[in-house]
């Protein structure tokens, strides 16, 4: 028996002569099998969605990560090469669900473009290309055709004490995997920081002043749930989270 329904916002992609609304089956399973919810894809209408329509029948909101990256306009920046490939209907519907699931309590994990639209969505920016800045590690995809190989645990970050992060996964040192090129450049001022990359690289943050549960991972969690202790960990506390929202009186839960 799945403990809550979990809102996933979809991707649109284009195949087979079709447009789909589509999210990764590895994040599917990561909150079927590590959170222990059922998953409901919500698809990324052009014209917008009622959020709160969603919200008021989920107990959780997974973003996932994604091929595409937030368009720059969201964070006053003009649109390069380099920002692409974009999905501007992605971009309305998960910033517009941050924000609400924020402001509802609503229990909350962003992962990789995930931690990008939440920072954008409060109001920070984000640096592209960011293995081309001085000092940075190249934290992109490794070129393999291999899934296990691509998403292989490869860096270390350093987990804040006190941070939300540190009580779920414990202080310090902690390895992770890595798949993107682009990361937080301006954080927002709601955000505060969990753990660093040796580079700087913010990898981590969570809602300062959320009501609820509201963590983002810059790595992706998702592919080692039931083969990595830390991976593991993070789904089930955002699972139990879930669970507790799920289990609250009707009353209670009438926002």
């Amino acid at each position: 028996m799945h403990s809550g329904l979990v809102a996933i916002p979809a991707d649109i992609r284009e195949f087979d002569g079709y447009t789909w609304h589509a999210a990764p089956d590895q994040y599917i399973m990561a909150a079927v099998k590590g959170s222990n919810v059922l998953p409901l894809i919500v698809p990324a209408l052009s014209e917008g969605t009622d959020v709160d329509m969603v919200l008021d029948r989920v107990d959780g909101v997974l973003i996932s990560g994604s091929r595409t990256n937030v368009h720059p306009s969201n964070y006053g920046e003009d649109e390069t090469e380099h920002h692409g490939p974009f999905d501007p209907a992605r971009d309305m519907l998960s910033m517009a669900l941050i924000r609400r699931t924020i402001e509802r309590g609503i229990p909350l994990l962003a992962i990789c473009r995930g931690i990008q639209e939440l920072n954008v969505a409060l109001g920070g920016a984000l640096a592209t290309e960011i293995q081309d800045l001085p000092g940075r590690m190249d934290h992109r995809k490794p070129q393999t055709e291999d899934r296990d190989e691509a998403f292989a645990i490869r860096h270390t970050i350093q987990v804040k004490e006190g941070s939300c992060l540190a009580s779920i996964v414990g202080n310090g040192e902690v390895s992770v995997n890595s798949l993107h090129r682009q990361a937080i450049s301006k954080l927002a001022p709601r955000l505060a920081v969990e753990a660093v990359a040796d580079d700087g690289t913010v990898e981590a943050v969570s809602v300062i002043d959320a009501p609820g549960f509201a963590l983002g991972v810059q790595w992706h969690p998702e592919y080692w749930v039931g083969n990595d202790v830390i991976s593991d960990k993070i789904f089930a506390a955002f699972g139990d989270a879930v669970r507790a929202r799920h289990a609250r009186p009707a009353a209670e839960a009438a926002e």
